[in-house]
């Protein structure tokens, strides 16, 4: 467009020169040459101009391409940079698909094998359900020949024989039935006299080594004694406590560590005192029909304690050992009440958790369950604990607890966990427990304990509050020199493994008993 606005210029002066020139052709021929000159300078100007701005736009217009040029480089790497990748997820696909593709492949190869086998099995079998029915056929035939019965003669007589077996079953489950009623029964009249009494009567909880028997006169203590002191020891002898009977009127004490044999002693003194025929064979019926009135007061403390926490389905070995916590201590905390706790507890935590409470509780009610009998084994009560509840059939989570709620092992299960909170939160609530009781009672079981290790013992009872250790040997696999052997032995065991104030006797009773029963 510039170069046509010059060109136009340009002949708009050509035509004023020409008209000037016309004009002053004659006049002024000096001034027209020096406008020539001068419009071959300006058209020289405008050339040059026309080029530099020709040059201009051809730069500008190189420029642009560039640039446009590299745009479109950069778009077409980009372009085959996201066509590479694509190419290699589609590879990669292809791969993963190839490789799915031989799994069903190898899938199918072992399933149709399966099959080839399942068939070739399937044959056998039937080969061999012929034969057998060929075979049962043929000893059919054998048998009803060596019977002289045919089948229907051979069947009523197993009718009847099942018949008879049945009828020694039904009355066995009769006789079981009696037996569950006769407990509930006894049970519930019991609950009755006992609901009967508690009208008059508050309660209370005292933790001690020693109870207190009341007599009505100062003549029964000599009763309780006997001529020269037999029936006050065949009395210890059975119960194996101490009877402590000194100046303090109408009052005897009965002296023992282990609960159980101090109720024992106590109510079977309380029943020889009312009866008032004290002597020793009196003494060893009334201890024996007490020991079972305290085992039936253990099994019904152990389903209570099970029915309070809603805990079914124990074994009854297991119930009975519950109840038997209920006169343990620990640190003077009771021990059944102390599992109740932790069962709740346990199960409050597990619920809360999302988990489930049921199996909380019975881990918490169970975990202390190997204190009823770790003073008749080797090894702590966990450990007496997880052997009792695994030889009963409990759950690995039930028998873990009990095993690891001290945190002595790995813990493999969360309600190991749960049980050791609710352990912790029992154990731990101001005045529940007391050290000094607790370590009175593990001396007295230390003591038993190695008695207990000896060859020929039967019994020993730690009694005078554990200075004094009263043993009875086995009067047919000791003598009297083994006897004497056995005392020297076991207080030498004291002094090497115990450490205790003042002197503990050792007392070994050996006695050869003859019974028979005259018809």
């Amino acid at each position: 467009m510039t170069a046509t606005i010059i060109l136009a210029c340009l002949i708009s002066l050509l035509v004023g020169s020409a008209l000037t020139f016309g004009l002053f052709k004659l006049s002024e021929a000096n001034r027209r040459q020096r406008l020539e000159a001068e419009a071959d300078r300006l058209l020289e100007a405008a050339r040059q101009a026309a080029e530099t701005e020709r040059s201009q736009v051809l730069l500008d217009a190189k420029e642009a391409a560039l640039a446009s040029k590299a745009t479109a480089e950069q778009e077409v790497v980009e372009s085959r940079k996201v066509q590479s990748q694509r190419e290699q997820k589609l590879e990669r696909r292809d791969e993963l698909l190839q490789q799915q593709e031989e799994g069903l492949r190898k899938q199918q190869r072992g399933l149709e094998m399966s099959q080839n086998r399942l068939a070739a099995q399937m044959r056998t079998m039937t080969d061999q359900r012929s034969e057998l029915e060929k075979t049962l056929k043929e000893q059919l035939s054998v048998l009803e020949r060596a019977s002289k019965m045919s089948r229907e003669e051979a069947g009523q007589k197993l009718m009847e024989a099942l018949e008879q077996e049945l009828e020694h079953e039904r009355g066995s489950a009769l006789l079981k039935h009696k037996k569950s009623l006769d407990e509930l029964v006894r049970g519930q009249g019991r609950e009755m006299l006992l609901t009967a009494i508690q009208r008059f009567a508050s309660v209370h909880t005292a933790e001690s080594t020693t109870s207190t028997v009341d007599v009505p006169t100062d003549d029964m203590k000599g009763r309780i004694i006997g001529r020269e002191g037999r029936n006050i020891r065949a009395f210890e002898k059975a119960t194996g406590v101490d009877v402590i009977i000194d100046d303090t009127p109408g009052v005897v004490i009965v002296s023992g560590f282990d609960p159980v044999r101090r109720e024992i002693a106590r109510q079977s003194l309380n029943s020889l005192i009312a009866d008032g025929r004290i002597h020793p064979s009196k003494i060893e019926e009334v201890v024996e029909e007490t020991e079972k009135k305290i085992d039936e007061f253990i099994l019904q403390k152990g389903r209570e304690a099970a029915d309070e926490v809603n805990v079914p389905g124990l074994h009854e070995k297991i119930v009975r050992m519950l109840g038997r916590l209920h006169f343990r201590t620990s640190y003077s905390q009771n021990v059944l009440r102390h599992s109740v706790e932790v069962a709740f507890i346990s199960g409050l935590v597990a619920e809360m958790l999302g988990m489930d409470a049921d199996l909380a509780r019975r881990c918490g009610l169970l975990h202390d369950i190997g204190k009823a009998a770790d003073h008749e084994l080797e090894g702590g009560h966990p450990k007496i604990g997880a052997d009792l509840l695994r030889r009963h059939h409990e759950s690995a989570e039930v028998v873990h607890a009990a095993l690891g709620h001290h945190d002595e092992i790995v813990t493999e299960h969360p309600y190991t966990m749960l049980v050791a909170i609710g352990d912790a939160c029992s154990a731990s609530r101001p005045g529940a427990r007391r050290e000094s009781l607790e370590r009175y009672v593990k001396r007295m079981e230390e003591l038993e304990a190695i008695a207990a290790r000896f060859d020929g013992v039967r019994q020993a009872f730690a009694i005078s509050a554990g200075r004094e250790l009263r043993v009875i040997v086995n009067s047919d696999k000791t003598t009297d020199e083994q006897a004497a052997a056995i005392c020297h032995n076991i207080a030498k065991a004291f002094e090497t493994e115990l450490t205790y104030p003042g002197e503990i006797k050792v007392t070994v009773v050996r006695e050869a008993r003859f019974i028979e029963t005259a018809k």
